[in-house]
């Protein structure tokens, strides 16, 4: 098994459009299914990694370069999100993915995900994306 990292920045009102996520190879929208992802281009990957310490590792930084930007005051609290990245951890080690969203300055929404891979719990028949 290993891990791969995606994001995606844009208006909500684009990332609202759900038509265009369930179509989720079609499109560059995240997809409705956190697994979806997979069924992607291999060239939306922004990383891959054997251990979900690295994958957790690459959502940090993600976070920390985007924390200052994310609209609620909540979100940028520096003790949740440590909780948050030791838990996503924990969540890819047992074969679960993880789907994070937040909004940046209005009306920009972020969204990152870390999807297990080769097999993929969620969905087991979807193929790796990078061969």
């Amino acid at each position: 098994m290993h891990v791969h990292g995606y994001l995606w920045t844009g208006p909500k009102q684009r990332f609202d459009q759900e038509g265009l996520r369930r179509a989720s190879y079609a499109s560059d929208l995240p997809p409705m299914e956190t697994a979806h992802w997979l069924m992607k281009s291999a060239s939306s990957i922004q990383g891959t990694w054997q251990e979900p310490k690295e994958a957790a590792a690459w959502l940090g930084d993600r976070l920390a370069e985007y924390g200052p930007r994310f609209a609620s005051e909540t979100d940028r609290d520096h003790a949740r999100l440590t909780t948050l990245l030791n838990s996503a951890a924990e969540r890819l080690d047992w074969g679960g993915d993880l789907s994070l969203g937040y909004y940046l300055e209005r009306p920009v929404f972020l969204s990152l995900a870390l999807v297990t891979c080769s097999p993929n719990r969620a969905a087991p028949d979807l193929r790796c994306p990078a061969g």
